[in-house]
């Protein structure tokens, strides 16, 4: 396990671009309610995954970067057990084995494996868009709780959770990666004004979460939203909490959500647009140092907004 108090102690990390987008949509690969997970199951899958996996890495290893590796288990918790026709004891061994995967993928790399993290990727019990029925902090801690146990077992370096949209449940999994000593990052989704789905400003969200939490949670990112979308927002910031925001991984289509959803086809955006997107976050962010992706991007977006925000390897400070 990492030092939790260094666990991002370098000046930039990247990770990778819309896994499940890309993979259904690029590669015509069918996922049972968007669950890459599934993949692991097989050769071929796992062969896809590895695939999917170096391109990224290539494009960090050009620039001198660490990486960060997701697994692939945004859905692989308790309420998409059933849906997706699996046990919980299926569903723990499926979330320690993708930790394990990860790690041999590192040991078959020329590139140091010290320049690598590992990151349990879990995803909100409902839906990533829209709220629903929300849980109150206690009971998304539980909720939350067995896949983060699953990652802490495999020892795996961080837990990330993705297109959380409101704050009990960020707090939840806070505490839920506190009780195992896992270091946690949250990453919130916005909608087109740059407010939660749950009606809560960002800023909202990320102090309610630090202060029942005592500030646990390593930094916030942002994901699942057009730089469009909350760069006005961060412009107007005021006050310590856009510090603690240190990562991006945003959408390629300026779109809407609710427009994502009802969209037969892929928006893959204008991607130099993105790219100098990202640019201007740089500037508004003064921590932030986590690039990727998120719907509709895939490793041409990554490898642009890298020739946007990096220069040579010699310039990145590690």
């Amino acid at each position: 396990m990492k030092d939790l108090l260094n666990i991002f102690n370098k000046q930039y990390y990247l990770t990778d671009g819309g896994m499940e987008t890309t993979l259904v949509y690029h590669q015509g690969i069918e996922l049972n309610h968007f669950a890459a997970f599934e993949l692991l199951n097989t050769d071929d899958g796992r062969k896809i995954l590895l695939d999917y996996y170096q391109t990224y890495v290539d494009i960090a290893a050009k620039r001198g970067i660490d990486f960060i590796l997701e697994t692939p288990t945004w859905r692989a918790h308790s309420d998409w057990a059933p849906v997706l026709g699996y046990s919980t004891a299926q569903l723990s061994e499926i979330n320690q084995h993708s930790v394990y995967f990860l790690r041999q993928f590192i040991e078959q790399q020329s590139y140091p494996s010290d320049r690598f993290l590992i990151s349990g990727c879990l995803g909100p019990r409902g839906d990533g868009y829209i709220p629903g029925t929300m849980m109150s902090t206690t009971a998304a801690k539980e909720y939350h709780r067995a896949q983060i146990q699953d990652f802490a077992y495999a020892d795996v370096d961080v837990v990330t959770a993705m297109t959380i949209n409101y704050s009990q449940e960020a707090s939840g999994i806070v505490m839920a990666a506190q009780q195992f000593g896992v270091p946690v990052v949250i990453s919130f989704t916005v909608e087109t004004n740059g407010i939660l789905p749950s009606g809560e400003k960002l800023s909202e969200a990320i102090q309610r979460v630090d202060v029942q939490t005592d500030g646990y949670a390593q930094h916030y990112m942002i994901n699942c939203a057009h730089p469009s979308h909350f760069a006005p927002v961060l412009e107007q910031a005021e006050g310590d909490w856009i510090n603690r925001i240190q990562g991006i991984r945003a959408n390629a289509s300026c779109k809407s959500h609710e427009e994502l959803d009802n969209s037969e086809t892929l928006d893959t955006g204008n991607i130099y647009e993105l790219a100098e997107g990202y640019l201007k976050l740089r500037e508004l962010l003064p921590n932030l140092k986590v690039i990727g992706g998120c719907c509709g991007t895939d490793h041409s977006h990554l490898n642009q907004i890298s020739e946007v925000l990096f220069t040579e390897p010699s310039s990145i400070t590690n």
